[in-house]
């Protein structure tokens, strides 16, 4: 996700905040593959948006999940990226 604007990071990194650390290994693994194997970040914001449809080989509860994400149902600010201190918290 290195070339896209910032609120693709911004929300990018909010999901994966709010999200890693209860997924198991197979989701971690369909996430990965998500975030890495599209050629253009904008597919995936897209995709999580359901701007446009995403291909079969992405349509799982890791894009259901983001796409949860998106719609923002409590209304937070979602303004910039997280700390990154988060990464380093022992997992619950």
């Amino acid at each position: 996700l290195l070339t896209s604007p910032i609120y693709i990071h911004a929300f990018s990194s909010l999901f994966a905040k709010e999200n890693l650390g209860r997924m198991s290994e197979e989701q971690l693994n369909r996430y990965d593959r998500l975030i890495n194997e599209p050629s253009n970040d904008w597919d995936i914001y897209y995709w999580a948006t359901e701007a446009k449809p995403a291909p079969a080989e992405f349509e799982h509860d890791v894009l259901d999940m983001l796409r949860e994400f998106a719609k923002n149902r409590n209304r937070e600010q979602r303004l910039r990226q997280p700390d990154l201190e988060y990464l380093f918290e022992p997992q619950r």
